[in-house]
């Protein structure tokens, strides 16, 4: 998990507290503080690892940005050779069984290297507001993948031998890194999967609709066209498509919320058929 100064404190603290409370108990908790953080933020950090010895907190002098974040704790810890490698953003929690569930599933099917699941979206208040449920199978997920990240990135679990192996997230990238990950991944042949269950309560807040950006918005566009070339899915479907939704990016945030919620109907209609 990173934290950067702009994190809440309270949802800091309870992002953690959801993973300290994990019914699966036998892991390594790296925090990754990201640039200067006030006092207090860091306090709410520091006061749980001080009374964890599963949490290991690492200071970043500079802002590097997530992907960043994540290919350090990467790299720090595959000399321990672990077999699992989770996401926790903080602002989110995760359910008390979540680790224990990916982890169950993943002992069964050693086929799969990717595993996401379901969630629920609440607001600042932890109201829930809506939910996600992604694609289960493999061809599914990679089917799609042209047209949606197909995975939620907070509730992905990935085997570390895709680390092993080489791969990375691409740190000079500063949003839609996963997209990118997923889709080299998937071309390289590595096997998706969702879990239908909500492991995660991600935190939708009241710019949700306004944060995406022209950066961030080319970049799922980029994304989308290297996944149809990539993945030899490349049809006049597929590519109307990615530039429909840019189009609507640059929307106002109204229509950029109709367009979010139909984008989950026609999704929940794909997963059913």
């Amino acid at each position: 998990m990173a934290v950067y100064e702009k994190d809440c404190e309270e949802w800091v603290d309870q992002a953690i507290t959801s993973i300290r409370q994990q019914t699966y108990s036998d892991f390594l908790y790296v925090i990754v503080i990201d640039g200067h953080i006030n006092l207090s933020l860091l306090a709410v950090v520091m006061g749980h690892a001080e009374n964890d010895d599963r949490i290991v907190v690492v200071e970043g002098a500079v802002n590097r940005g997530l992907a960043a974040c994540m290919n350090f704790a990467i790299d720090w810890s595959l000399s321990l050779k672990p077999t699992y490698f989770f996401r926790m953003d903080a602002d989110d929690f995760s359910e008390v069984n979540r680790l224990e569930k990916q982890i169950t599933y993943l002992n069964k099917h050693s086929h799969v290297s990717i595993l996401g699941t379901g969630l629920v979206e609440i607001n600042e208040q932890n109201k829930q507001v809506g939910a996600r449920v992604m694609p289960q199978t493999n061809r599914q997920i990679t089917r799609l993948l042209p047209r949606r990240c197909t995975i939620n990135h907070p509730t992905v679990c990935i085997r570390y031998k895709v680390f092993a192996d080489g791969y990375r997230y691409d740190d000079a990238l500063q949003n839609t890194q996963d997209y990118f990950l997923w889709i080299e991944l998937a071309a390289a042949g590595y096997i998706f999967c969702n879990l239908k269950d909500k492991l995660l309560r991600f935190r939708r807040v009241n710019d949700f609709y306004k944060r995406r950006g022209l950066i961030k918005s080319l970049n799922e566009f980029r994304a989308r066209v290297r996944a149809m070339r990539w993945l030899k899915r490349l049809t006049a479907y597929n590519f109307f498509y990615a530039c429909l939704v840019l189009g609507l990016r640059m929307m106002p945030s109204g229509i950029v919320k109709m367009a979010y919620k139909l984008d989950r109907h026609i999704l929940e209609k794909f997963i059913k058929h």
